[in-house]
């Protein structure tokens, strides 16, 4: 029934006439009762059935009038589509209050806080409970606590950019006692409960139930609230459910091994379960069955388990074959060496002093900016700010690709050369 009422060919002529005329004038009360429900379809975008749904959580809407300043005003504000129907479902209400009472005031206190339209939207997406809250009694108080606990505003900005939910945590019943909790019961000194908060609050803002069920996990898998590892595991498990931390323990039996293999490899580097389980067994099988390594000397080495496959663990074995291939592999180094060294000092050691014998070790590692011989004493001018100009005209690097030369440059003042620090760009 509700359908027919959204489709023009099955509205009799006389309520065809009457929403007509509704729509013509936006103060004009319409006959038709679910004239919010076709409102939403053809000025939002909503499907008839999610039309239907929102419609009844409005209050009683008698014009279009309010409906379409609050649509203005989002829009002008660069919210549209998805992301403002997504707000109207968390809040239908939003489309009958007034905008220069209920809205604009936030907009204008999150743009007073520093933060451009884009910042706006991207907030208001993932935290739309912002302007849901009253900016004297809520909103203010709010970031003022949050600020404080994030020790900036920087940081308060930087998680409202990228963090969800955090912020429409009760701080008085869950973030306090979870942080007093973790201090007082567990042990865990307040700087690195703040350390975490501040990367991720989500954490601290799980419900104080959820926390102590994570503690107690841990404490099953042996390690006890004491530990120096017991936080950090306690953080990593915060991302991984049990069922896919009792799928990665399985996998790990398949190559054999046993369960306490499994949380000795977790106390020296956990953040392996966080990857899926079928990545886990790749990395395994090619760690195990290509390079030819024990599944218990991977225990030793967990860090292997959280390196690119693709990026990392592929092409620097690639590499090792060919030097051996060659003879011209002298190295009595480790392959944890080989595989965890940092990009600049696996090719300083590795790869250009073959670079010309060998150059396909620059296709393997998929090297695309050409190494060419800079003098020393150009990579300090550099430093003092005019690398740009010379970058574009000796190295021939790209506009866009400067912004990322500009961080990377800064190596040189280490003593590498600036040729291995424009290649770290494509390798990193």
């Amino acid at each position: 029934m509700l359908r027919s009422l959204v489709r023009r060919d099955a509205l009799p002529p006389s309520t065809q006439l009457s929403r007509v005329l509704f729509f013509s004038t936006g103060a004009t009360a319409s006959p038709d009762p679910h004239f919010m429900v076709e409102y939403l379809v053809n000025k939002m975008g909503f499907s008839a059935d999610d039309a239907s749904k929102v419609s009844k959580l409005l209050p009683r809407i008698k014009s279009t009038e309010k409906p379409d300043s609050v649509l203005r005003f989002f829009r002008s504000q660069g919210l549209d589509g998805a992301t403002l129907r997504r707000i109207i479902v968390w809040k239908p209400g939003l489309l009958s209050w007034d905008v220069e009472t209920n809205l604009a005031p936030k907009f204008k206190l999150l743009r007073e806080m520093g933060l451009s339209e884009s910042d706006i939207v991207d907030i208001v997406r993932r935290h739309p409970i912002v302007i849901g809250f009253n900016i004297q009694k809520t909103l203010l108080p709010r970031l003022k606590i949050w600020e404080s606990l994030f020790g900036s505003r920087e940081i308060l900005l930087k998680n409202l950019r990228s963090s969800r939910w955090f912020f429409g945590s009760n701080i008085e019943n869950v973030v306090r006692p979870n942080m007093n909790f973790l201090r007082d019961e567990c042990g865990i000194p307040e700087e690195r409960i703040s350390f975490v908060l501040k990367r991720i609050p989500s954490f601290i803002t799980q419900k104080p139930d959820s926390i102590r069920a994570l503690v107690d996990r841990v404490e099953g898998i042996g390690i006890p609230r004491g530990s120096r590892m017991f936080f950090s595991i306690l953080v990593v498990l915060h991302r991984v459910s049990r069922e896919k931390f009792e799928a990665h323990v399985k996998i790990m039996n398949s190559f054999g091994w046993s369960n306490s293999d499994f949380f000795a490899a977790m106390k020296k580097h956990p953040k392996f379960v966080w990857f899926s389980t079928e990545m886990l067994q790749r990395k395994m099988e090619f760690l195990v069955k290509d390079v030819g390594i024990a599944p218990s000397d991977i225990t030793k080495w967990p860090m292997f388990l959280t390196l690119s496959l693709e990026k990392r663990l592929i092409p620097r074995f690639h590499v090792m074959e060919m030097l051996k291939s060659e003879g011209l592999w002298t190295s009595q180094d480790t392959l944890h060496t080989i595989f965890v060294s940092p990009p600049p000092k696996f090719l300083q050691k590795y790869v250009f002093p073959y670079k010309d014998k060998l150059p396909k070790l620059l296709e393997v590692l998929n090297l695309s900016v050409e190494l060419l011989p800079i003098e020393r004493d150009l990579s300090f001018r550099m430093i003092n700010g005019d690398f740009v100009p010379l970058l574009h005209a000796e190295l021939g690097v790209c506009q866009a690709t400067m912004p990322v030369c500009q961080v990377f440059i800064q190596l040189t003042l280490n003593g590498w050369d600036t040729y291995l620090v424009i290649v770290v760009l494509v390798v990193v």
